[in-house]
This record gives structure tokens, C-alpha cells and sequence, in this order.
């Protein structure tokens, strides 16, 4: 039976490293995130945790895979396996991210960023009504960081996603460090961004860290969040009220506890937002 997540609700990207102490401490975490392509098997490990652990607590499924963006036709195999693996673990919801990472032929390692132009929004936005279709359920599509723009560019980024949520009625996932990390590198203004995306299309928000070299600044996700970051997020939360919020380390893991103390500080601040919107009221 799906769980129903609490919103707002705070949340920690499920990796391995973790899997013992998530399972022996049952930790005051409302939700997990996996990555959806590590468990789109049909046994072992992982998969034996991801049940363990997904009896005890709601589940969402984040891609990396899906390459809505890209020039190949959609890979209807990838999402079968997908779909299968959302009947599996019934997860609250599923995202992905808006950017190519595929080829014709070939499977990218990274996140690319997109043209953001008129025919790039009715490309992506028929590929998205396709995907919602084949799956039963809206996508989540989180803004990527991103190092280089096109010269094509018609649109703002949060332009462009503002339309492709009217287009194609998919949700937004707002990675508030990727904001941060883009705005550092193209000279934007990291609060316009957010400020300008439909409130009403935010479902989830991600919190994680980056490594800061001066002149540009890289996603590196193993880092600790950022003073920056935790003040655009409380920023975020004051014109949001809280969000789903999940903190996500993908390397360099540090002892549970440590990210524990991340996720209580997000809660602090949602709840200090909820405390001043209730004295106002």
C-alpha cells in the first residue's frame, strides 16, 4: 500500500552506506530518495534493502536516466523498467531531471543543459505528456546546474520552466543548491530564479553541497551545504511555506549523524517559517 508523505516532509537520499544505520536506528527521517536506476534489477542487495526499509517509511523514485531532453526517441524499455520498479515500491512520487545525458547510441555520465528556445519547449513538453501517459502520473523535473549556456537561448531558464509546467502539467523539483551553483557561474541572480517559478508547481526541494573554486563553482554534491545555500533556502521557504525537502550527499559520506544534523536544521527552518506565518495569520 502506497504511504501518503506528510507535507511538508524532510527527507535523505537512501545510499548504502547508510542502509545499516537506517535500519538498526530507525532514525526520525519522514522519507527516503533512491536513485531509481540502482534498483532496477530483480534481486540482490540493494533491492532486499530498499524493501527493508521502504516498509518502514515513504518512498520517491529520482532518475537520472531518462534524458527528457534529448535528440533519441524516448527509451520505452527504460521505462518499463521503471514502471515496474514503481509498482514494486509504490513510491509518492517520480522525478527526474530536465537535460540530455543520451546519445543515439551512447549513455552520458553527466547532466547537460538544454537550448531553452520555442522549439525546445514543444519537443520537451510532447516528450513529457508521453512519459506521464506511459506511467500514470505526473513527472517531477528538477533544474540541473549548468556551466555553459546556448547561444540560441530564447527563454530564462525559470522562463522556461514556468512553461513547460503549463504546457506539459509536469512539477517542479527545485534543486536550491543548483540555483545557487548556476547563478555563481552565469552571473544571474540565484533569488529571481526561484522567486519567478509557479509556486504552485513546486513538490519537492533539494538541499546539497558544492565545491567553490572562486571564479566558477562545480556540483559536487559531497560537501557540506553551504551558508549561502541554507540562506537561499530559508528565503525559499518564506515565499513557499515548507516544501518537501530532501538533503542529498553523493560522496565523501560522512557519519549519518552528521546528515541527521542537516535535516534537523532544514525541519528548524520550515518550522520557524510556520511559526511567523501563524502569528501573522
Amino acid at each position: 500500500m502506497q504511504k501518503n508523505l506528510p507535507r511538508p516532509g524532510y527527507g535523505l537520499g537512501l545510499r548504502s552506506e547508510y542502509y545499516q544505520p537506517i535500519l538498526e536506528q530507525s532514525p526520525a527521517v519522514d522519507w527516503f530518495e533512491i536513485i531509481s536506476e540502482n534498483y532496477m534489477v530483480e534481486g540482490g542487495k540493494a533491492l532486499f534493502y530498499l524493501e527493508a526499509i521502504a516498509e518502514q517509511y515513504p518512498v520517491v523514485m529520482h532518475g537520472v536516466s531518462l534524458s527528457i531532453g534529448g535528440p533519441h526517441g524516448l527509451d520505452f524499455e527504460y521505462l518499463r523498467q521503471l514502471k515496474k520498479l514503481a509498482e514494486r515500491v509504490q513510491p509518492v512520487w517520480i522525478s527526474d531531471h530536465l537535460c540530455w545525458n543520451r546519445g543515439n547510441a551512447h549513455q552520458l555520465h553527466d547532466l547537460l543543459p538544454l537550448p531553452y528556445t520555442e522549439e525546445s519547449l514543444h519537443y520537451i513538453a510532447g516528450r513529457v505528456r508521453q512519459v506521464q501517459d506511459f506511467l500514470g502520473r505526473p513527472l517531477i523535473l528538477e533544474n540541473v546546474s549548468s556551466y555553459v549556456r546556448s547561444s540560441a537561448d530564447e527563454f530564462t531558464e525559470w522562463a522556461f520552466l514556468d512553461a513547460l509546467t503549463q504546457l506539459s502539467g509536469c512539477e517542479l523539483l527545485l534543486d536550491v543548491n543548483n540555483v545557487y551553483v548556476s547563478a555563481r557561474n552565469h552571473g544571474f541572480d540565484p533569488w529571481e530564479f526561484i522567486s519567478s517559478l509557479p509556486a504552485e508547481k513546486i513538490r519537492q526541494l533539494h538541499l546539497a553541497g558544492h565545491s567553490d573554486y572562486g571564479d566558477y563553482v562545480i556540483d559536487t554534491h559531497d560537501q557540506p551545504i553551504s551558508d549561502p545555500v541554507w540562506a537561499l533556502y530559508q528565503k525559499t521557504l518564506e515565499r513557499l511555506g515548507p516544501v518537501a525537502t530532501l538533503i542529498e550527499r553523493d560522496d565523501h559520506y560522512p557519519p549519518f549523524e552528521t546528515l541527521m544534523a542537516e535535516l534537523i536544521k532544514a525541519r528548524q527552518l520550515g518550522q520557524q517559517v510556520v511559526e511567523r506565518r501563524s502569528l501573522c495569520a
